[in-house]
């Protein structure tokens, strides 16, 4: 008979058998009772939270994926101001999870009640979203200008879905992640897994809506398009509240501020400037295993960046010494803060995809046949099939291929990961610039000048620069959103994941800045726009090689940044059943 021995709350306690033991994490159920491993969490939950995942994003990608045709040719507004609002209402979408993981990780709510609020919220802004293209008075007429009331209506319904979408998004990754107990090593293992397949069901969703959605706006009509979305929406609303019995949730027992932890070991480490470090670190402030056994927490080691923070704790302060569970915390903020500046411009090209892109799609011959014409924010479906492929065979043939070779769990390191994919961008980005060049030498043999006219060259001649982002956003998307999670303080998951949507909302706002200064400067210097109304009569080839070269010097700057990076060491008191 077995022995299996679970860590929960303040105690170790012991069952007779596997399948009645209780997850070792200390995760409970809506009702604060301890749950079994055996019926609670892991896939078997996580197949409704996944699910969720593919219609909610089937929603928002069907608002977003079509949002910078639908403001030029239904709002008539010019592509500069276009592309700037589109970036700006997607950088609010993905830097509002800041407030979501705030209210759930600071113990107010938890995770489920907050994503309970959130799904409200958003209901809210797809229904008015709905109305705001649907009824005649509340919709710009075909041939003029929407007025002020009409945009400031469907500017609401936009911000409203920004702030319930963004909401959502730290917390219900995390909660997915929170699913499986990182003390049993078979569930930890399957929690790597779980990011792939969060952003396998990601592009699944985004799949969906840049084929069905974005061609019933532009060959049915519009409102039907967004009225599909709010159906997605509110059957994702449904499935995942189906799954409430299954789920594991993090216990909210502990309720130390650590936001306030890391602004304490900051100045109390400038308080202690002056005071010698003592020469092991087993000399600094910590209390024994036991502490955080008894408290539910985790116990992090001590590791050798950022020494100045170690003052922190140092025992004879005059003022009461940080521990170095709390100093290590601060640290990893720090280490993972330098890491997110590098993500900058990676998380550029996401609201490059989705605007530019598309913009210079609708340039191109997009016939298939006599009768077919593919909408131009459809193209963006070969980079969503590019990930559905490489996605499985990552997960299933990579890392188990790499885990043998490296030891590695994960088969690469997190910030390998990482490194690949923003070297593919980059390659990316020469490839793009190339098909400008090919393109603009046909508008000059053509003498091509109208901005309704369309170059006699095949959209498909986009099709690798959207498979090798593919590829790329295959390394990044799931590799970033897992490396924040995983370097977070345990009691700062939502907060730490809040560094992956926010890095994606600065790229969102960087792009808008890149574009407005570029069009600003180049208006000015030369007299020829980059980007202009008129893409036949712009300068986008040298925007792309502009792209290229800063995505260069990012590159190099993230090898020099990640060759020094210390990943987070922590007690986990894994204690698994006898054999």
């Amino acid at each position: 008979m077995n022995l299996n021995y679970c860590f929960h709350h303040n105690k170790i306690f012991c069952d007779m058998e596997d399948k009645n033991s209780y997850t070792q994490d200390g995760t409970v159920d809506l009702r604060g009772k301890r749950v079994l491993s055996s019926t609670t969490g892991q896939w078997k939950a996580c197949r409704y939270i996944l699910a969720y995942q593919a219609l909610e994003r089937f929603a928002y990608f069907g608002v977003a994926a079509n949002l910078v045709n639908y403001m030029t040719s239904q709002l008539h507004k010019d592509l500069v101001s276009s592309i700037s609002d589109v970036n700006n209402w997607s950088g609010v979408a993905w830097i509002t999870p800041i407030l979501g993981a705030y209210i759930a990780d600071s113990h107010y709510m938890g995770r489920f009640w907050t994503v309970t609020l959130s799904l409200l919220i958003y209901t809210i802004g797809v229904v008015l979203l709905v109305l705001t293209t649907w009824l005649k008075s509340l919709r710009p007429k075909w041939n003029s200008n929407a007025s002020n009331l009409q945009l400031s209506l469907f500017n609401l319904s936009l911000y409203t879905i920004a702030i319930g979408s963004g909401a959502l998004k730290p917390n219900m990754s995390t909660f997915g992640a929170d699913q499986f107990d990182d003390f049993n090593s078979k569930e930890k293992q399957l929690k790597g897994s779980f990011f792939n397949w969060w952003t396998f069901h990601t592009s699944c969703g985004a799949l969906v809506a840049t084929l069905a959605v974005v061609y019933i706006q532009e060959k049915v009509r519009w409102e039907c398009g967004y009225a599909l979305c709010a159906i997605g929406f509110l059957f994702s609303v449904i499935v995942f509240f189906l799954g409430t019995p299954l789920y594991r949730h993090k216990s909210r027992n502990a309720k130390t501020c650590h936001e306030k932890d890391f602004i304490r070991v900051i100045l109390l480490a400038f308080t202690n400037r002056n005071l010698q470090l003592p020469t092991s670190p087993s000399e600094l402030h910590e209390f024994d295993l036991q502490h955080y056994v008894n408290s539910g927490t985790r116990q992090i080691h001590h590791t050798p960046r950022f020494r100045f923070l170690d003052k922190a704790a140092i025992k004879e302060s005059k003022n009461a010494a940080c521990t170095v569970t709390q100093v290590e915390g601060t640290k990893l903020v720090l280490g993972m803060l330098e890491i997110w500046l590098l993500m900058l411009i990676p998380s550029n090209f996401l609201a490059v995809e989705m605007t530019i892109f598309v913009k210079q799609g609708t340039t191109l011959d997009r016939s298939l046949g006599q009768s077919f014409r593919i909408p131009a924010a459809s193209l963006w479906s070969f980079l969503v099939v590019t990930m559905l492929i490489s996605l499985p065979i990552y997960d299933t043939y990579f890392v188990p291929f790499m885990r043998r070779r490296t030891g590695n769990m994960r088969g690469i390191t997190l910030l390998q990961r990482l490194g690949a994919g923003i070297a593919v961008q980059a390659v990316a980005m020469a490839v793009c610039c190339a098909v400008e060049i090919q393109r603009m030498n046909v508008i000059a043999q053509q003498h091509i000048s109208g901005h309704e006219k369309i170059v006699p060259m095949s959209i498909f001649w986009l099709l690798p620069q959207y498979i090798l982002l593919g590829i790329a956003d295959t390394f990044l998307m799931s590799g970033l959103l897992e490396f924040f999670y995983d370097q977070s303080p345990e009691e700062m998951k939502g907060l730490g994941t809040t560094f992956f949507t926010s890095s994606v909302a600065a790229g969102s706002f960087f792009c808008t800045f890149l574009v407005t200064m570029t069009d600003n400067v180049t208006g000015k210097v030369s007299g020829k726009r980059w980007i202009g109304n008129n893409l036949n009569d712009s300068h986008l080839d040298y925007y792309y090689a502009f792209l290229f070269v800063i995505s260069l010097l990012n590159f190099g700057a993230f090898l020099w940044a990640s060759s020094g990076y210390t990943y987070k060491k922590e007690n986990t008191l894994e204690l698994e059943s006898p054999l």
